[in-house]
């Protein structure tokens, strides 16, 4: 049986003399991990050793998304594949790799050096192991003796594309149809982005065309190969499993974001928009699984101040039909300030700085958090995005931007904290749109 834990924690079946004499047989290296192991052991080379070590080391999941696109995107896809590895573990010990942000096209700072970022600047590691076993990709290279992954999938659509008719659920081994980002060096391992971890090399690289929820992969992960450690490239080709169901609530519940940005939130609500839990009614429990706040009988009131979301950039030629122009958001802004009877509002923008100027002029009650050089570099433009989501989350009233992947984040955010739905699935319309329909309302889930 496979191993449930970290740090060679086995099955309680195995005889504990087996067990102890498989611990007393560890190489050095796997003990100390202070040395690389030798070239027969190392990941991709230890098919011949699986069966005696199989109780220290689990098998390893890795992923990565296609690169334009953003953060809140890859927030989803996360969703996606803790659900395959769920559905993994029923059967083998894995522990799924985080893999380091950098380069998203969103994030609009050059001067700042943004790559091989660890998801615990973001988000709290122990929140998201007490919904799966996750680690650092730093943890994956000490853990696994080397920058080497065994298999690499790259997951694409099927060449014929999809046929009207009856739903159908497929995975096929394929060739590759688009040309692969991954070229051989000299010694017949594969290089490739790799999160700018230049020194890590892929052993195999194949595509699978899919069609269809995350879990439709683990048939061939636990049959069709026995890599130690898999990537699966393009896993936004992945569907959720049970989109909006108790399994996507905890994981979306666990993806507690970090606690040093949620800090700078609050301080900020209560310096500059007279904003505390305590005064807003919102509950909040650092440990997320014993936080269920119930709609209906949650008495979330948010601070006295309007949280507003304006996405601008590619959104205005993307989305020209239901995105405002900055009149005439500005004209909305005011009409909600008087009717719910607010005097300042909060706006997260991606607006570049000609339009942040005229914002300011058109609305000289709004707030943003505006970062110092020294903030920027600590935070980074991802931890800025959260500081402006967990803001716009404690707000009276929320109103954003129509499909777009940052306003939908905020909303799942008041969803946690029990605002009313009321106050919290809304869009800006289009100046010429005829038909402004609303968010829909996705009700958690425990």
């Amino acid at each position: 049986m496979a191993a449930r834990g970290l740090g060679g924690r086995c099955s309680a079946e195995l005889p504990l003399l087996l067990l102890g004499l498989a611990v007393l047989a560890l190489p050095p290296w796997l003990a100390a991990a202070s040395e690389p192991p030798p070239a027969a052991l190392r990941a991709g080379h230890a098919a011949s050793s699986k069966k005696w070590y199989s109780c220290v080391l689990p098998r390893y999941l890795l992923y990565d998304v296609n690169p334009p696109e953003g953060f809140n995107l890859r927030r989803d896809v996360y969703i996606r594949v803790a659900s395959l590895l769920k559905t993994l573990r029923k059967s083998e010990n894995w522990v799924l790799v985080l893999p380091p942000w950098g380069h998203l096209y969103h994030w609009q700072s050059p001067d700042i050096l943004q790559t091989r970022i660890a998801w615990s600047e973001f988000f709290d590691i122990p929140s998201l192991n007490r919904n799966i076993p996750v680690i650092e990709y730093e943890q994956f290279l000490a853990e696994s003796g080397g920058p080497f992954i065994e298999q690499v999938y790259v997951l694409q659509g099927y060449a014929e594309g999809w046929k009207e008719g009856t739903w159908e659920e497929k995975i096929d081994e394929k060739p590759c149809i688009d040309q692969l980002m991954y070229s051989k060096d000299k010694h017949g391992y594969y290089r490739g982005w790799f999160w700018d971890y230049k020194e890590t090399r892929g052993l195999n690289v194949s595509c699978l065309s899919v069609q269809g929820s995350a879990s439709v992969v683990a048939p061939i992960l636990l049959k069709n190969t026995s890599a130690q450690s898999v990537m699966l490239d393009r896993a936004e080709n992945l569907l959720h499993d049970h989109y909006g169901g108790k399994d996507y609530w905890n994981t979306r519940r666990s993806m507690v974001f970090a606690k040093h940005l949620r800090v700078v939130g609050d301080e900020f609500r209560k310096k500059y928009l007279q904003s505390t839990d305590e005064a807003d009614k919102t509950q909040y429990k650092e440990d997320w699984t014993q936080m269920k706040v119930k709609s209906l009988t949650s008495t979330a009131l948010g601070g006295p101040y309007l949280g507003v979301h304006l996405r601008r950039r590619d959104f205005i030629w993307g989305h020209r039909e239901d995105v405002p122009s900055l009149q005439g958001a500005v004209k909305k802004i005011y009409s909600l300030l008087e009717t719910l009877n607010l005097e300042k509002v909060f706006v997260a923008t991606d607006a570049v700085e000609e339009e942040v100027e005229l914002l300011k002029k058109l609305l000289p009650e709004m707030v943003r958090f505006e970062p110092s050089l020294e903030e920027l570099e600590l935070y980074k433009d991802g931890g800025l995005a959260v500081i402006d989501q967990w803001i716009c989350a404690h707000a009276r009233y929320f109103i954003g931007t129509s499909v777009s992947t940052f306003s939908f984040r905020i909303h799942e955010e008041r969803e946690i904290l029990g605002f009313d739905p009321k106050t919290t699935y809304n869009r800006f319309c289009g100046d010429t749109e005829k038909n402004c329909e609303q968010p829909a309302h996705w009700k958690i889930v425990y």
